[in-house]
């Protein structure tokens, strides 16, 4: 009987190192293929740049002007993830003050969530004030 009880802690004990291998090894390729995608995009955006700019000059100030929409895409797609960020770390740190006051109201941990509050109210204001408008 003393082998079934050894066994069992050994399958207790490897699961979770094997659930933690297959995660990273999930997170790597997942994480590769995506690289390998955005580099096929951008090899493939380039190549097809360079032929409408070889064709005519109509044609190039296209391109030109395609470039430039895509990049007032890319810097209106950031600033809204900020405001979005910074939205919703402001939200978690007023939610953890209340969370935190509501479990201890002798001492003042709930002061705690000012941290991530700050961090959003910091976030929301440079996106909604400071960041480049186009």
């Amino acid at each position: 009987m003393e082998g079934v009880g050894s066994i069992a802690s050994l399958g207790a004990f490897l699961i979770p190192i094997v659930g933690s291998i297959s995660l990273f090894s999930f997170l790597a390729v997942a994480s590769w293929s995506d690289a390998r995608r955005k580099e096929r995009e951008a090899y493939y955006a380039a190549d097809a740049l360079k032929k409408i700019s070889e064709s005519s000059g109509e044609a190039a100030k296209s391109a030109i002007e395609y470039l430039r929409e895509q990049d007032r895409i890319d810097v209106r797609k950031r600033v809204e993830g900020m405001k979005l960020g910074g939205l919703i770390t402001t939200g978690v740190g007023l939610g953890l003050m209340l969370f935190l006051h509501g479990i201890n109201h002798d001492e003042p941990v709930y002061l705690v969530g000012i941290i991530p509050l700050l961090v959003g109210v910091a976030l929301a204001a440079y996106a909604f004030m400071l960041a480049p408008k186009q």
